[in-house]
């Protein structure tokens, strides 16, 4: 398959000042074009040789001295003729070179992302490593470079493939079965075995997607609790500078604060939220309702309490916050517990003070034994390095991020359907059905065709490549 005719041209590089910036020109006029910027390289220069070169106007006065590399169809990123101008890296400099290269309307300028959808178009990469090279450039943090890295390189295209093809052979044979029953006689008889391994290998890779949606956009953690626990201590511990404001009135923080941060590769946005309490003021009350609004979007959130707070107000303090899954804290473990860091628990609640009462006289509540809380100090850094691994594994389920194969929504839910398709394949295989199992079957191909791009629409092409930068 072969992309428009046309020649393109854009800026590969940031438009700001650097030390190089980069025109790319790709197309069958890309070396006519690229010789008229540089008309001291040969009429056929030697294809991925880099030739030391003048840049010239139309007049011929110099602009500047760079590199001039060209690549000779179908051995390019493309799979057309391109040419690379490596100049200094001045934006003005850069403009000028690209209007050189659009004044005669041999070339024209690059829609986003064109670059690599004519490398997918004319064959060199399929649609899942088209993604991944947007992926790179997007990339913010160790582990989501990773994933790109390994989607480009083939992972994702592996294991689909690994699905596909044994997937496209049952569906032939079941066809077969159907339409032609003398000549393929038994070419079902392990079908439902079949699908039954296959819809587990589509499952298996399906699992790995909470992992990539963490790796894509990154984990989001937000520290809550009682006021004057030493949240806003700690996350300025664990970001590293002082971001949010510290004093001993209690209340300090009346919005929440946000700060990204790397832990072990994964990218993760830190939340630093106002602190509880049963009576606040006005202003304080509504950081308060953003606090629970935040904390119900979050992928973990770290109660952080007082010095010396007992098990059943951290009960109802998870309660007040509207959270179930949490890591509880005992903050400021720097300095000793106190009354006065205990009174802004949330008040018993008539019934429980019923239940804690015989005849008129209180009794002390029987309370079950758990486990030590961990203690942490923002002040002195006590404890945040084994907190901080504790969150990693949290969010991360044992062992360090690494790179995952599935990484993207829409390979998500193509590959969920796939799956769901299998399954129902499955259940028809047991009642003998085979046009059922062959239609399901093929529908699981084309969810499949829809990740590398063999049955994707030109609508889902455009989507994707929509998001990419002019120049890739």
């Amino acid at each position: 398959m072969t992309s428009a005719t046309s020649t393109i041209v854009a800026l590969a590089t940031a438009p700001t000042a650097g030390a190089v910036g980069i025109l790319r020109l790709s197309g069958p006029a890309a070396l006519e074009v690229g010789r008229r910027l540089a008309p001291g390289v040969p009429v056929e220069p030697t294809p991925r040789h880099a030739y030391l070169a003048s840049f010239v106007d139309a007049q011929g006065r110099a602009l500047d001295e760079g590199l001039f590399l060209y690549f000779r169809a179908p051995a390019s990123f493309t799979g057309e003729d391109v040419v690379e101008l490596q100049a200094h890296g001045s934006p003005r400099l850069l403009q000028l070179l690209l209007a050189r290269a659009l004044e005669d309307g041999l070339a024209r300028p690059a829609a986003p992302g064109e670059f690599t959808r004519r490398a997918f178009l004319n064959g060199r990469i399929d649609l899942t490593r088209a993604e991944a090279v947007a992926d790179l450039v997007a990339a913010d943090s160790e582990s989501a470079v990773r994933a790109a890295a390994a989607g480009l390189s083939g992972a994702l295209t592996e294991r689909v493939r690994a699905l596909e093809e044994p997937l496209r052979s049952l569906h032939a044979d079941l066809e077969g079965v159907l339409n032609f029953p003398d000549e393929a006689e038994g070419a079902d008889e392990d079908s439902e075995a079949r699908v039954q391994a296959l819809r587990a290998q589509a499952e298996a890779l399906l699992s790995e997607a909470g992992h990539g949606r963490l790796v894509r956009r990154g984990a989001r953690v937000a520290l809550f609790g009682p006021v004057n626990a030493g949240k806003s201590t700690l996350f300025n511990r664990l970001v590293g500078e002082a971001r949010a404001l510290v004093d001993d009135e209690p209340g300090t923080t009346r919005d929440s604060l946000e700060a990204r941060v790397e832990w072990n590769g994964l990218g993760v946005m830190l939340f630093d939220t106002a602190g509880l309490r049963e009576t606040p003021g006005r202003v304080e009350a509504l950081g308060i309702a953003r606090t629970r609004e935040l904390l119900a979007g979050v992928d973990l959130t770290v109660l952080v309490l007082p010095p010396g707070t007992s098990e059943s107000d951290a009960e109802r303090w998870r309660a007040e916050a509207g959270v179930t899954d949490v890591l509880v804290v005992d903050g400021k473990c720097d300095v000793s517990s106190g009354s006065e860091v205990l009174s802004s628990a949330p008040r018993q609640r008539d019934s429980e003070v019923e239940a804690a009462s015989d005849g008129g006289h209180e009794v002390e509540a029987p309370s079950s034994v758990s486990p030590p809380r961990p203690r942490v100090s923002g002040l002195t850094g006590e404890g945040v390095d084994a907190l901080r691994e504790a969150l990693v594994s949290r969010l991360w389920g044992g062992g360090t991020p690494s790179a995952v194969a599935l990484v993207s929504e829409r390979h998500a839910d193509a590959l969920r359907r796939a799956a769901e398709a299998l399954a129902r394949a499955e259940s028809a295989s047991r009642l003998s059905t085979l046009e059922v199992v062959s239609g399901e079957v093929s529908l699981a191909l084309e969810a499949l065709g829809e990740l590398s791009g063999t049955s994707a629409s030109d609508a889902l092409i455009d989507a994707i490549f929509q998001r990419f930068c002019i120049g890739k």
